[in-house]
């Protein structure tokens, strides 16, 4: 049972309340908004929580075992707490949340209802609505490592070793022209062959988009550049990125593009879904020997 504040329980018990919720939202950069349905602001715990988003929050829903359970926070976009472009951008993606029960007559008397991360969020012309996952949530994340052909860690990781800082696998570049909201022309890539950055990683220096990453879907040598998603914010000429060099994860790519096959991550000569299937027939040399 959750304890509550001595004060608030009695504030509870005279039947006629001043409640207010108010949600405080941590993004991974560090940056922290509060926001609250109360008429106006309030402050504690070094948060001021704003009334002019318009947030207001479904029912929360736990259960005793470690089923995932999940909230909404839905609420109108205002320039000074959330914009559409941070939420398309992803900035929020991950972001910590802590929802409270406050006395707003005297926010002192509070209790933390739920803590949880944002899932997926959704924007609807000039309104947002971000889902909550419960801590629980992180035990449906798969843990250890998968037996497949392809490799499992990330290019440049610890287990995999490669130095994405040597320049035959790093490049900067700017934007010199624009095609989409995902594609693009740009300098950097001339010494590159067509897709040496393919499945790589592009991180804005500056722009609008500075600070995010996106994965490279095409590159060309003559700088043609395809996202696989579209920026958070629009791309202009003259936004400036590094980009590293793509993996497939397949084997060959290991061995051949980067030379570090003693650190491929997966298993390439397992056997496929024919013999995994297969049964002996007569007439076939059924004599346990090695596979031909």
């Amino acid at each position: 049972m959750r304890a509550l504040d001595p004060d608030l329980q009695t504030h509870l018990e005279t039947g006629a309340t001043t409640l207010a919720t108010c949600w405080r939202v941590t993004r991974r950069d560090g940056l922290v908004l509060g926001f609250t349905d109360h008429d106006r602001a309030l402050s504690f715990d070094g948060t001021d929580f704003l009334p002019e988003t318009g947030a207001t929050g479904s029912a929360l829903s736990s259960s005793a075992d470690l089923a995932v359970d999940n909230a909404d926070i839905e609420g109108a976009l205002a320039a000074s707490a959330l914009s559409g472009e941070d939420l398309a951008a992803g900035r929020y993606d991950g972001a910590q949340v802590e929802i409270f029960r406050v006395n707003w007559a005297a926010v002192s008397q509070r209790v933390l209802l739920k803590k949880g991360v944002i899932g997926e969020v959704k924007r609807e012309g000039a309104a947002f609505r971000a889902e909550l996952r419960g801590l629980s949530h992180t035990l449906d994340q798969p843990v250890g490592r998968v037996y497949q052909r392809a490799c499992d860690v990330n290019l440049g990781s610890a287990k995999c070793g490669v130095d994405l800082d040597d320049p035959a696998f790093k490049t900067a570049g700017e934007v010199t022209a624009l095609k989409d909201a995902q594609s693009f022309i740009a300098d950097g890539f001339s010494s590159f062959e067509d897709g040496w950055f393919a499945h790589g990683l592009l991180t804005w220096e500056t722009g609008a988009n500075a600070g995010l990453s996106a994965h490279v879907k095409t590159q060309t040598q003559n700088g043609a550049v395809a996202l696989w998603l579209p920026a958070g914010a629009a791309i202009e000429i003259g936004d400036s990125f590094t980009a590293t060099a793509g993996c497939d994860k397949r084997f060959q790519t290991c061995r051949e593009k980067f030379s570090n096959a003693i650190n491929f991550r997966g298993q390439p000569f397992m056997p496929g879904n024919d013999f995994a299937i297969s049964y002996p027939l007569k007439g076939e040399k059924n004599d346990g020997g090695k596979l031909r």
